[in-house]
């Protein structure tokens, strides 16, 4: 009798770990690759309740859901001789569970190696300019790239996208003084407009009070107000070049000089 109930205890023990392994429950994300007999399955089971007959049935669980991997930062010389460290993120998800199985050892592995050496090459072809300015062009043309090479593995790469560029810090003070240099020059060049544009509106002034002197006359009383308003003590009178000339011209008619014109040189004589 104990050997009976020993035998059925190690039958009933057996079965119950026989069938733990045939019953399996699989999410909606995911899919269970079989492999009868060492032979791969036509298609996929899954989700649900899955039967899996062990030890003649094997499996494999693969995950449907997006994945997200980052790319550890990359030394990478641009094609103008920048040395920078970039670092990126990609995004993929399995399309194909029996590929990712099948094709690749390691499609998590592979797809990450295949992104740090894709990111070193593509970064390694452009100019810091373009680095910095054009990086959703560079995205696009990671992301091209990597899910070419990815397609045979059942990856479908959704984005690849650049998150730092980390700059030395010589480059980054070049940099900091050639923006400061493209701001004075556009401030140099606002400035020079608008000089230009009020050159021509003393221009066009000018005209006018040649047409009518009087404005002159009102625009100089009008400056004269503006100073007393200031409350300063001294004031300047403009003195016009036409007073000075009128007074030349009076000087000569009556044969008076200064002293210093030739007038006083043929007395001397």
């Amino acid at each position: 009798m104990p050997q009976a109930f020993f035998l059925l205890f190690v039958v009933v023990v057996t079965a119950l770990i026989v069938l733990s392994r045939w019953i399996n429950i699989l999410r909606e994300y995911e899919r269970a690759v079989t492999f009868w007999l060492g032979k791969l399955s036509p298609q996929p089971k899954g989700p649900g309740l899955v039967f899996i007959f062990w030890p003649f049935e094997t499996m494999e669980r693969i995950s449907l859901r997006t994945e997200v991997f980052d790319v550890p930062p990359q030394d990478v010389i641009t094609k103008d001789n920048v040395s920078v460290k970039v670092n990126a993120v990609i995004y993929f998800r399995v399309i194909d569970p029996s590929k990712a199985v099948v094709e690749v050892q390691d499609y998590r592995f592979a797809t990450s190696q295949l992104a740090q050496t894709t990111l070193r090459s593509v970064l390694g072809q452009v100019d810091l300019d373009e680095l910095l300015s054009e990086r959703e062009k560079l995205n696009e043309q990671l992301q091209e790239i990597v899910d070419k090479h990815t397609d045979p593995w059942g990856i479908k790469v959704s984005a690849v996208e650049v998150k730092h560029v980390d700059l030395p810090q010589e480059m980054q003070r070049a940099m900091a003084r050639q923006a400061e240099a493209e701001r004075e020059k556009r401030a140099k060049i606002i400035h020079a407009r608008g000089e230009y544009e009020a050159s021509k509106n003393l221009a066009k002034a000018a005209d006018e009070i040649i047409l009518n002197p009087v404005t002159l006359q009102l625009r100089y009383l009008q400056t004269l107000t503006e100073i007393a308003t200031e409350r300063n003590s001294t004031i300047i009178f403009p003195l016009p070049i036409e007073i000075m000339k009128a007074f030349g011209a009076w000087s000569e008619k009556f044969g008076l000089s200064s002293g210093f014109g030739p007038g006083t040189e043929d007395k001397k004589e």
